[in-house]
């Protein structure tokens, strides 16, 4: 059985945060830390060093970020942590000269851009971020005892805000083109799989095909030349035993064994040409043509045809050379014949087949198939026609087939 072709679903995966970006924000949320430690060391609130409450806000930062990276792995369990952000960061604000605190803000929301395949929840994140720091500017400016006033608070955290919304932007557009590329370049690798796949496949289907197409071969020459060869002994030993009674009968005998044997030669040297992969270079007329010349050579038999040249499948041609070759020795063998009328005609779509010769015949009533006729039926059917025979009594018999056509034709008569 063929394996099953399977795509993956490309986008599984939620987040592309990897160890090394991780460690990069990490670093740079230390540093940042580090320089607004030291440009506030000698600061004081209410008369204590400033540092007393950066520092520790400071690490606790620093700390919570690492803990959400590496170990709290469901968005739903890092929102705590995201709120835990602002209340350190309104902290570190109140107690510091500001400067900064939107770096922190990059530096954080730059971990939950890049760790998010949504970009709905990034913007939702954007737009909640910055007002959190312009409530955070305006807080601490409260806390420490300054004039609270928006528009003042906007105006000096203008060159921020901007920062914050390019910030955004410039990261989420990266975030994007980098997925789909990734998205290209998993598609088109499951591409080039499935290429690889189907290829094998397609070679399964060759060697299949070459197997079925050897066994069929097989079976016609089991099948058809077999045939032959047991009529051929047949007919010679009747014709032994009324050689010395009736020897008019027993020459008629001899010579429908010896057109047998030529058609069952024939039929083999076909089948080799086809299992060592011969080409045939006879058209569908000049093979048939053959077969007619080939039935009057050394008999006193005769065959007029009428033959338009057409393009078949190699199915169809080896069908209607089998069906003449078969026919004409039905009407030797069973009916006596002593002439042939041979027809294969274009008519509009459809090939039409007649072979009708002078024998005995019999009622219609009496027709029985056997082992010739039903494989004659059954191939015809296969390749998508009709046959039918016709006979009377002391009026011949008669085979008529309807094909439909593969190519195009030219009439000739001879």
């Amino acid at each position: 059985m063929a394996k099953e072709i399977k795509f993956p679903d490309i986008l599984a995966k939620k987040s592309f945060l990897g160890p090394l970006s991780k460690w990069l924000v990490l670093s740079v949320l230390v540093l940042v830390g580090i320089i607004v430690i030291v440009n506030n060391r000698g600061d004081s609130y209410a008369g204590w060093p400033a540092w007393y409450f950066v520092l520790p806000s400071v690490v606790s930062l620093i700390a919570e970020n690492a803990v959400k990276m590496w170990a709290v792995k469901k968005y739903s369990h890092k929102i705590p942590l995201y709120a835990l952000d602002v209340v350190l960061l309104l902290i570190i604000t109140i107690f510091t000269d500001g400067s900064l605190i939107s770096t922190f803000y990059i530096v954080i929301l730059s971990e939950f851009y890049i760790g998010q395949e949504s970009l709905s929840g990034n913007i939702a994140m954007g737009a909640s971020s910055i007002g959190s720091f312009i409530v955070t500017l305006l807080l601490s400016g409260y806390f420490r005892g300054d004039a609270v006033n928006f528009g003042t608070v906007i105006s000096n955290a203008f060159n921020d805000l901007i920062l914050l919304v390019l910030h955004f932007l410039i990261v989420n557009f990266t975030i994007q083109i980098y997925r789909k590329n990734r998205e290209i370049a998993a598609a088109m690798d499951e591409l080039s799989e499935s290429n690889r796949e189907l290829k094998r496949l397609n070679e399964e289907h060759k060697t299949l095909a070459v197997l079925e197409e050897r066994q069929r071969i097989a079976k016609d020459i089991h099948d058809t030349a077999g045939h032959s060869i047991t009529t051929v002994i047949m007919q010679t030993e009747a014709a032994r035993l009324v050689i010395d009674r009736d020897p008019e009968d027993a020459k008629k005998k001899i010579s429908a064994a010896n057109l047998q044997a030529k058609h069952a030669l024939e039929e083999l040297r076909e089948s080799v040409h086809l299992l060592s992969g011969a080409t045939e270079h006879m058209t569908v007329r000049e093979s048939l043509l053959s077969i007619a010349r080939e039935s009057m050579d050394g008999t006193d038999i005769a065959v007029r045809c009428s033959v338009d040249d057409v393009e078949l499948s190699d199915a169809k041609r080896r069908f209607l050379c089998n069906t003449l070759k078969e026919g004409i020795s039905n009407g030797l063998r069973h009916g006596g014949a002593t002439a042939f009328l041979f027809e294969l005609k274009q008519e509009g779509e459809n090939l039409r087949f007649l072979l009708s010769d002078n024998g005995c015949g019999m009622a219609q009533s009496e027709l029985e198939e056997g082992f010739g006729l039903s494989g004659m039926r059954a191939r015809a059917e296969a390749l998508g026609g009709e046959i039918s025979f016709v006979t009377e009594r002391d009026e011949g018999f008669e085979i008529h087939i309807t094909l439909p056509l593969d190519g195009k034709r030219s009439g000739e008569e001879t």
